[in-house]
């Protein structure tokens, strides 16, 4: 393996993050700190438990988990995009660099990115309310997993995307509805039986209920089940990078 070839672009994509440290780290900070402010100090005090965990401390995963899914795509998907709107795409393709390198530097780097603003914004959390994380092995296994995950699908977007516009359609109206819908600010079980049965549908479900899980020992779904739906969706995302490295959609054309 060309270990050279992968931190070269993990450092140059690393370096990016710290010239738009604004946008990569500051934004979605305060815009995390803003929903404790208004989720915590104006919901709260109309909603003072969800099973037994204080309503502030109750939406800190999901919190963390919206951060860290559109942080994660848009990291890895304007990463990729980037060489291949400039065209140095295609020096890097002819570079002794195989796919796997490609993908080590682009993925880890944004999934670096992710969850350093993971543990920021889970730091930043503990000066509002008052935390405690039950199963710390587990969370940081749903965080790593996750920005892992979803820095892949990012990185198919960013291959996929032939304009700017693309790169923000999935992230927008789909994966942050999706998160909003999916348990970050209430417990499915506070649904009606038949939206709690079509919430199921909802993959983010999965990640949003086993990372809480992690904190506080509950869930809405078996934590077997979240661990498996993250499992499966990285192998879905690995299987479509294999699939577009090995046909050069978009890529050689």
């Amino acid at each position: 393996m060309n270990l050279y070839a992968v931190k070269a672009i993990y450092s140059f994509e690393m370096s990016r993050a710290v010239r738009t440290l604004m946008q990569s780290i500051v934004s979605p900070v305060l815009s995390t700190s803003l929903y404790f402010i208004v989720f915590g100090a104006a919901i709260g005090t109309r909603i003072a438990e969800i099973d037994g965990i204080a309503y502030g401390a109750f939406i800190v995963p999901g919190l963390i988990m919206l951060q860290l899914l559109t942080q994660s795509i848009s990291n890895a998907a304007f990463g990729i995009y980037f060489p291949r709107f400039t065209g140095t795409i295609y020096e890097l393709l002819s570079a002794p660099v195989s796919p796997l390198e490609i993908v080590l530097g682009f993925v880890g780097a944004a999934a670096t990115k992710s969850i350093v603003l993971g543990l920021i914004i889970l730091a930043t959390a503990a000066l509002f309310v008052d935390l405690h994380i039950a199963h710390p092995i587990w969370m940081l296994t749903f965080l790593v997993l996750t920005a892992i995950t979803f820095s892949l699908f990012g990185f198919i977007i960013g291959i996929w995307a032939d304009g700017f516009e693309k790169l923000q359609i999935i992230p927008l109206l789909i994966i942050t509805p999706l998160t909003f819908l999916g348990g970050t600010f209430y417990s499915i079980d506070m649904l009606p039986p038949f939206w709690q049965k079509v919430t199921l549908f909802n993959p983010v479900v999965y990640l949003v209920s086993g990372f809480r899980w992690s904190f506080f020992g509950v869930s809405d779904v078996n934590i077997y089940a979240s661990l498996g739906a993250t499992l499966a969706f990285l192998l879905l995302s690995l299987l479509i990078v294999w699939r577009i490295f090995k046909t050069g959609y978009r890529l050689k054309t």
